[in-house]
């Protein structure tokens, strides 16, 4: 009988000892059930063109660059950057060509990850139909000039420029609002989307920066920019820039830093145009987004 008993406390007292090993093992290397981070996601019902804002709230500090969080949607990866105390953000653009529906935002970090679910609305865009004479329709880019636009599509970095609701850029009529989809000389463009705004302002008629930043993109039409025409791309900082086509004159060069309502050029019709006219594309993380709620709000 003392046998016994004294197996069973042995294996009882033995088996908590393991136990409490185990636990400790797995206290050590699981992370705890709390949440890692709280994440507010803006607007919380987007549609197509928006561009979605997630802010991150982490439990620690992390570098800037080397433990920064990162935010994945339909498997496209977007830089957060740290916008106060443990505190990020990320920008999500969206597009006319999105399918709507359900989507999926994962945030990564602090060795955990996490899934937020949103529903992203459909939007009807209207259908715009262009005639181009033969020379307008005969133009064609060089490479030169593609690869100038789509390097300066490509930029993200790190500083932030932009402050506060963004500015009209001009202030002629509005006469091609972003997304509108367009039939050219009665095809329809399938995958195209009109990439920004335009405006009828006056030939020469001043065209504004919207905010801060940074001339990365000086292009002129007798330099090769036959579709573009003479254009401006300036940097905002973290992934944001605008980019002004066909414009009549060029008032600054690459390197210049510009403020918020600072002439960076005049209206104009070089390169590929039916008229003059101001091109405003506003980009987000390299695509084409709606720029309107930005000027209507502070995007920070």
């Amino acid at each position: 009988m003392k046998l016994r008993r004294f197996r069973y406390l042995f294996l009882m007292f033995f088996g908590v000892a393991i136990a409490a090993v185990i636990g400790a093992i797995a206290m050590f290397i699981s992370p705890p059930n709390a949440e890692a981070f709280q994440a507010a996601i803006a607007p919380s019902n987007p549609q197509l063109g928006d561009t979605i804002s997630v802010t991150l709230q982490m439990e620690q500090p992390a570098d800037a660059v080397s433990n920064a969080p990162v935010v994945v949607m339909n498997r496209q990866q977007y830089p957060a950057f740290r916008i106060g105390q443990n505190r990020w953000r990320a920008f999500i653009p969206t597009t006319p060509l999105d399918r709507p529906g359900k989507q999926r935002i994962e945030v990564v970090g602090e060795g955990r990850s996490q899934k937020f679910d949103l529903k992203l609305r459909d939007r009807r865009f209207p259908i715009q139909d262009i005639w181009m004479d033969d020379n307008t329709a005969s133009i064609e880019g060089t490479d030169r000039e593609f690869d100038r636009v789509d390097a300066f599509k490509r930029l993200v970095t790190p500083q932030k420029f932009w402050q506060g609701a963004l500015l009209r850029p001009n202030e002629g009529p509005v006469t091609s609002g972003f997304g509108v989809r367009r039939n050219y000389n009665g095809v329809f463009a399938k995958d195209y989307y009109h990439r920004g705004v335009d405006y009828a302002g006056e030939v020469g008629s001043a065209v504004v920066a919207p905010a801060a930043g940074q001339v990365r993109l000086v292009g002129r039409e007798r330099d090769g920019f036959r579709i573009h025409g003479n254009v401006v791309g300036l940097d905002h900082g973290q992934g944001v820039e605008s980019i002004f086509l066909h414009l009549s004159r060029i008032d600054v060069r690459e390197g210049d830093f510009v403020q918020a309502g600072q002439t960076v050029g005049g209206v104009g019709s070089t390169g590929a145009t039916t008229g003059p006219h101001l091109h405003w594309g506003f980009y987000v993380n390299g695509l084409a987004v709606n720029p309107v709620p930005w000027r209507s709000q502070s995007i920070e």
